[in-house]
């Protein structure tokens, strides 16, 4: 009987040397890739078309009122906002209103809808004294990847004969970089 467990034991090691002999290694790699594309966001919100840069609210005026100064504020109630990938140069451009050239004393006019106009401009200073033109530009700095404000600024112009009433406009904006 010890000559049958000395072949099963010398079986087993036969085995095992044989089982270690048939094992193999294979090494390689994992390629992984991942492609970034140069992207902005305007007032935290991203999209290629109909975008909100944000409002010019001239509020509630008297219609005898002169003059009536505003800001375009974005989402949150600040300064317009334009956070754009590092390394980018955004470009950011106030086209053409709905209205442009509509009344006597401003580039661009709100219109109340019944032939009724009030005019006004863009300007890129608190002060109004920096007229932004139709289809005029504000380049910002390279971006870092950290949002940026503009802030842009308006000013409504008060005229003899206009009637109570809302009046508006929309301004086409293109952001670019």
């Amino acid at each position: 009987m010890q000559p049958i467990i000395s072949r099963f034991i010398y079986a087993g090691i036969g085995l095992a040397l044989c089982t270690q002999a048939q094992a193999a290694t294979v090494t390689g790699q994992i390629n992984s890739t991942l492609t970034l594309i140069a992207s902005c966001q305007v007032n935290g919100a991203t999209g290629s078309t109909g975008v909100n840069f944000g409002a010019l609210n001239f509020g509630t005026q008297d219609a005898l009122f002169t003059q009536a100064p505003a800001q375009v504020l974005g989402g949150g109630g600040g300064a317009m906002s334009i956070l754009c990938s590092s390394g980018t140069v955004p470009v950011v451009k106030i086209g053409t209103g709905a209205h442009d050239s509509q009344s006597a004393g401003g580039t661009r006019a709100l219109a109340d809808g019944a032939g009724n106009f009030v005019p006004y401009d863009f300007y890129t200073d608190a002060g109004h004294s920096q007229l932004l033109a139709i289809n005029g530009t504000i380049t910002l700095p390279t971006s870092t990847g950290v949002a940026q404000s503009v802030n842009l600024y308006g000013l409504a112009k008060g005229k003899a004969g206009l009637p109570a009433g809302v009046y508006t406009d929309t301004v086409s904006v293109e952001l670019s970089f």
